[in-house]
């Protein structure tokens, strides 16, 4: 059969319908110039001359055959000198086969092995060898021979060549390891075009497989395990990892103490130590997840964890360690496990824990790259799980500084009932309150938040917090007390950015927002002002709500150096006032909705009817402080306008005493009170400036107020013995509890409170 390149065709009447580019190198004519015309023409019209024998000359030896396409007949003119192989081609093809790094396969129509070369087992090019006449896909031992027919067949429909494919085969020479192939297909064609078979190549990369598999399952541990910062968290993100992707079974066991947050043990680590079952994957599992107990001496893992060393351990029903741990005995023999890596988790020669691998049935055993690997597994895994142990301990200390600088009781006075809801986050947070007791039936709501989480932002918060219960004893008013916290935050800011810049905290600015309104309940007002923080809720006895209409001032520490407005707004008896951080008030219609159905309940039950709306937003953390106002019955109030000369002394003393004797108090107490009253009263008309006014106030303790509209401020002096005067604050200051003076827009009033018993 000729198998040389096509020349040309002709048609049966003599004309040229094809012409080759090889029959324009041989014959020196282009396409345009042969096709249409008879060879006669293109040789110079048939005449014999020398320049037509030359051209003919040139073509050399050619076939002619005949080629019948439906009707019509034409004669195809091919290259005679294509025809055979020579002793060249032959010697490359003998080579290829003998020596070639490539197992190389000679496959028919039905993919039925008719040569193997170099690597094929017992097979000589040329030879019937053993895998002759049998099917490749099979021959192979392919694990989808029907995915690898289908290619195939493709490649010898199309042409298109399919190449550098792996894929899997059954294991072989009794290693129970899968082996892989890449394999490349490319159709075998006669020099006719006719279709003779296929070409197959394969090459063995089960060790490239395996160690980019290893690879590739590193790298999925180092990109998911310890996305999240809990000690068991992390534990099952290793054993999601790696189970089936390198093992068929996976346990992690922690110290007890590691997963608290403590320092975790030395090796060699005490036989006494406790674990946790902290994460578990596979068929059967020996103890539940989240149990606690120690490991059985004479076993893989109390030894792994006596000396940071791992194991590959080949598991039998007579393996000696199997009777030290019945359960674990049982677990292994139900899941059918022959092989065991048993690996440390450790950091710093800590020892964290330990890692069992167990490969069971029909998987592979074990051998020393799997140690490795494992090794590898569990060094990040370690790192990740002491990550997660250090924020558990910092968590925990930063939960627990909060926990002791919120308010540990309620101090609310009779005044005021107050509740609150707090809902941790995942990593603490910032969020605070307190409720302050002022002279003159007054009572402060502080609500802040400092941005963060951590023991850096506990400890800020205690500061703010413990700020601001110094400058509320002051009596400030509630602006110019925003405005004094507003400055101690800012210079903390100041010296956060002044640590070292390779101190953590130097990079986390600080942002704080307050509110705080002053309750007066023998007025029935409140007085708010806000830095940053969303306007509370006001829900009234009738039931009527809305948020509260007040200009808010810029965050604590923050660059706006803007006033702090203050807004008075009437609170009755009976009002509830509502204070969140994260806007929580705004973005749940559920809360604002639960307030205004708890006007006739407790405040602890509304409290719970909130956390109830909130269960399922414990994202971050949530801080919501309730207050209803109960405000002072009006005869617990005595009013009395003073004259302007100290002939007022003797009046107010008396106006006192009525007032005691008709609140049932003391007579010691009364006495007191008489005493404080005649000096303050005193000291206002000698140094201050009309009109006086006296006030007394009965709660819990009672108050004595005396206001003028003087602007000089009242020292305390200690009077020597000779002195005639300058004894009335000394006095007070003995007798009363506390005294202090709180400054108006025009005057001061000057206040003492003193506790009180039962009258004899």
């Amino acid at each position: 059969m000729s198998s040389g390149a096509v020349l040309m065709r002709i048609a049966d009447d003599g004309r040229i319908v094809e012409w080759s580019a090889r029959a324009g190198e041989l014959l020196g004519r282009s396409r345009q110039e042969a096709v249409g015309r008879t060879v006669a023409e293109l040789t110079g019209g048939g005449d014999g001359t020398a320049g037509g024998k030359a051209l003919l000359a040139a073509l050399g030896a050619v076939s002619v055959r005949p080629v019948l396409s439906g009707a019509s007949l034409t004669w195809e003119v091919r290259d005679g000198q294509g025809n055979g192989a020579t002793a060249r081609d032959l010697a490359i093809l003998r080579t290829l086969f003998l020596h070639s790094p490539i197992d190389l396969y000679i496959l028919d129509a039905d993919l039925r092995i008719g040569r193997s070369g170099s690597g094929a087992p017992e097979a000589l090019p040329g030879t019937d060898g053993a895998l002759a006449g049998q099917n490749f896909p099979e021959a192979l031992g392919l694990v989808h021979p029907e995915s690898e027919h289908a290619v195939a067949r493709r490649v010898l429909m199309t042409g298109e060549p399919a190449l550098r494919r792996v894929v899997r085969a059954a294991p072989r020479n009794g290693t129970g390891r899968s082996m892989h192939y890449s394999l490349s297909y490319v159709r075998l064609e006669g020099a006719d075009g006719a279709v003779l078979g296929l070409v197959a190549s394969a090459v063995d990369v089960t060790e490239q497989e395996r160690a980019l598999h290893r690879v590739r399952l590193l790298e999925d541990v180092r990109t998911t395990v310890g996305e999240r910062l809990e000690v068991t968290s992390v534990c099952q993100e290793l054993v999601d990892a790696v189970v089936p992707a390198f093992t068929g079974i996976a346990v992690v066991e922690v110290i007890e103490d590691v997963i608290r947050g403590e320092e975790p043990p030395l090796a060699p680590v005490d036989q006494d130590m406790p674990l946790r079952r902290a994460a578990f994957k596979g068929l059967v599992s020996a103890h539940t997840v989240g149990e606690v107990r120690r490991l059985p001496e004479g076993t893989p893992f109390s030894l792994v964890l006596n000396d940071l060393r791992p194991r590959l351990i080949t598991v039998t029903r007579d393996s000696p360690w199997l009777s030290a741990d019945p359960a674990r005995a049982s677990a292994i023999a139900q899941s059918d496990a022959h092989s065991l890596i048993v690996t440390p988790l450790t950091v710093r020669g800590q020892a964290l824990g330990v890692v069992s691998f167990y490969r069971h049935r029909e998987e592979a055993p074990f051998d020393k790259d799997d140690i490795a690997l494992a090794s590898d597994l569990c060094a990040h895994a370690a790192l990740c799980i002491d990550n997660a142990r250090r924020f558990t301990r910092e968590r925990t200390i930063a939960a627990t500084v909060k926990r002791r600088l919120l308010p540990q009781r309620s101090s609310a006075p009779s005044t005021l009932d107050v509740a609150s809801l707090h809902i941790p986050g995942p990593g603490g947070g910032g969020a605070w309150f307190d409720v302050i007791e002022m002279a003159g039936g007054r009572t402060a709501l502080v609500f802040g938040d400092v941005g963060g989480r951590g023991i850096a932002t506990a400890t800020t918060m205690g500061q703010l917090r413990t700020v601001i219960h110094a400058l509320a004893a002051l009596d400030l008013e509630p602006n110019e007390l925003m405005a004094r916290l507003s400055d101690t935050a800012m210079q903390l800011a100041s010296e956060r950015a002044a640590l070292p810049a390779g101190d953590p905290l130097n990079r986390e600015p600080l942002t704080a927002g307050c509110l705080i309104a002053v309750y007066d309940s023998v007025d029935h007002t409140c007085t708010l002002v806000r830095a940053g923080l969303s306007e509370p809720y006001l829900v009234r006895p009738e039931g009527d709500a809305e948020a509260v209409s007040a200009p808010g001032g810029p965050i604590l520490a923050g660059t706006d150096h803007a006033p702090f407005p203050a807004t008075e707004f009437p609170l009755p008896a009976g009002s509830i006032l509502a204070v969140g951080n994260e806007d929580l008030l705004e973005s749940e219609p559920r809360l604002r909705a639960v307030l205004r159905q708890g006007t006739a309940l407790p405040l602890d039950e509304v409290s719970d009817m909130l956390a109830y709306a909130l269960r399922d937003r414990h994202e971050t953390e949530k801080l919501l402080l309730l207050a209803r106002a109960k405000g002072l019955p009006a005869d617990h109030v005595l009013t009395v306008p003073l004259a302007e000369d100290l002939a007022a002394v003797p009046d107010v003393r008396a106006a006192v005493r009525g007032q005691l004797a008709e609140w049932d108090i003391g007579a010691d107490d009364a006495f007191t009170t008489e005493l404080i009253a005649s000096e303050l009263v005193a000291n206002a008309i000698r140094y201050g400036a009309p009109p006086y006014r006296l006030r007394l106030i009965l709660d819990e303790r009672l108050t004595c107020e005396v206001r003028d509209a003087g602007d000089s401020a009242p020292h305390l002096k200690h009077a020597r013995t000779i002195d005639e005067g300058g004894r009335g604050l000394f006095i007070v200051a003995s007798v009363a509890d506390g005294w202090g003076i709180r400054y108006h827009a025009q005057g001061k009033t000057v206040w003492a409170r003193q506790g009180i018993g039962s009258a004899e």
